[in-house]
């Protein structure tokens, strides 16, 4: 059962909330790429639980230092602890951000 992972696109200055919410992924500073377990979002702000227990808050920027590096995938590694599925990791390899093409993701977070 090998199915081919098809490629995405998205666009390159659509919403961070939405793109997190669609990823469930978190880049964090150390390189690693961590999995999202829970979203709760309170106006400019959300709240982020990842699969290895931590949880922090974030704004909504697209400028922000999480959302380049999830554009750009800039990480290393994926964390131990959250176990991300590989299909998962491929499935974000074959994601590509484009200004001129792409979903916008539209929706209200």
């Amino acid at each position: 059962m090998t199915e081919k992972i098809k490629e995405k696109y998205y666009r390159k200055q659509t919403g961070f909330f939405l793109l997190l919410d669609k990823i469930k992924l978190w880049p964090s500073r150390q390189g690693l790429i961590h999995g999202i377990k829970e979203l709760e979002f309170k106006g400019a702000e959300a709240v982020v639980t990842t699969h290895c227990g931590r949880s922090f808050r974030v704004r909504e920027s697209r400028n922000s230092r999480a959302a380049r590096w999830l554009r750009n995938k800039w990480c290393k590694s994926a964390c131990p602890k959250c176990q991300i599925p590989e299909w998962k990791l491929e499935k974000y390899a074959k994601t590509y951000f484009d200004r001129h093409r792409g979903s916008t993701l539209g929706g209200k977070v």
